[in-house]
């Protein structure tokens, strides 16, 4: 029996074992997950290398019956640890635990929704691991003043330190996609207190880029601005050109001005 991939999820599996293991070795299990979670095994590449016993659980998640069903054969000592589940629709408290870890080489169609989710998450996420198209990758690991610099940049970026760890060529993968991937590696930054509520955040971060091309003054006009923030020089910036505290900041602004809900 073999996994066909499957172009309407998105599939590219991984075939390069040397790669494979360089992924699973960024892993650390900091924080001390009580679960890790694989997203999207395929034929069980990563998967292979993640079944020794550890002191947190393990689960591999997929949509794909016919990957599980393979799983299961192949691992017949570690069936348990396959799950058909969609990780978008999962919620790990619900399953007891509080404190979990992802990892896995994510379809390309679905990655940035994935890390929404971790957002969305009321478990603490401690650390992910995971592999996904290059320009994706980049765009969450950089910084302002980039182009690639946007919502899922600032949100991840107040919340985890990451790491772009190295890119990953497309012959790699059956079948070859037409882009290059990147590997990056979060860490979620322990013990920090935002000054605003991270769903106001997310909203003032939404309303920022999705108006990317004008100054803040223009692109919030449609949440308030502030009086205290009428003259700021971050009024006249673009989005692009705040860094993440500032974007912490001026939430918290909002919020005392009673723009957003505290």
């Amino acid at each position: 029996m073999s996994v066909r991939p499957k172009k309407n999820l998105g599939q590219h599996f991984l075939k390069d074992q040397g790669i494979a293991r360089d992924i699973v070795d960024l892993f650390t299990g900091f924080g001390q997950p009580e679960i890790l979670i694989e997203i999207g095994p395929g034929t069980g590449v990563l998967t292979q290398h993640l079944l020794e016993p550890k002191p947190w659980k393990f689960r591999a998640s997929d949509v794909d019956g016919e990957s599980i069903e393979y799983l299961k054969r192949h691992f017949p000592l570690h069936q348990e640890k396959f799950i058909l589940e969609d990780f978008l629709r999962m919620d790990p408290k619900a399953m007891g635990f509080s404190r979990l870890a992802v990892i896995g080489n994510f379809p390309y169609n679905i990655s940035s929704q994935i890390f929404f989710h971790i957002l969305e998450m009321e478990s603490e996420v401690t650390e992910v691991v995971c592999m996904l198209q290059k320009e994706v990758a980049q765009r969450i690991a950089s910084g302002p003043g980039s182009k690639e610099y946007g919502i899922l940049s600032v949100l991840l970026q107040s919340l985890y330190t990451i790491k772009y760890a190295f890119t990953v060529g497309a012959h790699v993968f059956d079948p070859p996609p037409k882009v290059q991937s990147g590997v990056i590696r979060l860490e979620l930054i322990e013990g920090k207190v935002l000054p605003c509520r991270f769903s106001n955040l997310q909203k003032l971060v939404k309303q920022a880029f999705n108006m990317r091309r004008k100054t803040l003054r223009n692109a919030l006009k449609p949440m308030g601005i502030p009086e205290s923030l009428a003259q700021h020089p971050w009024m006249d910036k673009r989005a692009e050109q705040l860094s993440v505290s500032e974007f912490e900041e001026m939430t918290a602004i909002y919020e005392a001005e009673g723009k957003l809900r505290k």
